[in-house]
């Protein structure tokens, strides 16, 4: 009969393969991971770097000049509609603003709605209630949003803007209430204000036929297509509706908005 350190030895020595195998599954697992996912480098655009940038010097002004009046817009209600990927300056620039003149501003967001599981996408609790912003390219933060787009209607706002980031207009374009909201508040005539890439979320509303505007450059040909008049300005007005190309137009592009509801 076989002795006790003859049957260990023997089983350890079975088990080996079995090892070896597994050893070389997890190999080739790590390395299609590794080919699948890039290094983490990333471009990036501080709201510091951004004021301090040659040539930005009004926008510089534009936020550290104390505001004089700040009840011009006293009385007036803002919706702000935004989803993740928001360009953190297009909305936290004119929200501040909009506010020290007197606005009531509220952000509102799609209605929360995860991704199916096998998208295989996660997301932490807080995007119940937040939505993520982004400077350039890079997730940056979150801001806490008050209301969702299912929640609102036209009378409760005299006017809605959207701010811009690659993603946000993406999500937004997608949502049925939004777009639903959107088209119901350019039928009453009250003012639409769009920054970056945001029109596109007024083309996917079917509101741009006809229209002077102007938008971020790589969608002006979208603009275009969707029957817009686009021209390569900081700020467009055409009646109830103000566009802007980037954030280097936020000051232009909230000081059109003051302008329009203060005469309202």
């Amino acid at each position: 009969m076989k002795n006790l350190k003859q049957i260990i030895v023997a089983s350890a020595l079975s088990a080996v393969p079995t090892l070896n195998a597994e050893a070389q599954s997890l190999d080739h697992k790590l390395d299609v991971m590794n080919k699948l996912a890039t290094p983490s480098h990333v471009s990036v655009m501080p709201v510091s770097q951004l004021l301090n940038a040659p040539g930005n010097e009004a926008l510089r002004d534009f936020f550290f000049n104390p505001v004089k009046d700040k009840t011009v817009l006293k009385g007036k209600k803002i919706a702000v509609l935004a989803a993740d990927g928001f360009e953190e300056i297009e909305l936290t620039g004119p929200v501040w603003y909009f506010r020290e003149l007197g606005a009531q501003v509220d952000i509102v967001a799609p209605k929360y709605n995860p991704a199916p599981a096998r998208y295989g996408l996660s997301a932490p609790e807080m995007a119940q209630t937040h939505i993520m912003a982004i400077q350039y390219l890079q997730p940056v933060g979150w801001i806490k949003f008050d209301r969702t787009a299912d929640q609102i209607k036209v009378s409760d706002y005299d006017a809605v803007f959207i701010p811009g980031g690659a993603w946000n207009p993406d999500n937004l374009r997608y949502d049925k209430d939004v777009i639903k909201f959107i088209q119901d508040f350019n039928k009453s005539g009250k003012l639409i204000a769009a920054i970056c890439h945001a029109p596109v979320v007024l083309a996917s509303a079917d509101i741009l036929k006809g229209r002077k505007l102007t938008g971020y450059w790589n969608i002006q040909i979208d603009l275009k297509n969707a029957g817009g008049i686009v021209s390569d300005q900081p700020v467009v007005v055409d009646s109830n509706i103000i566009t802007s190309r980037h954030p280097i137009d936020v000051a232009d592009f909230s000081k059109a908005v003051e302008s329009w509801l203060a005469k309202k």
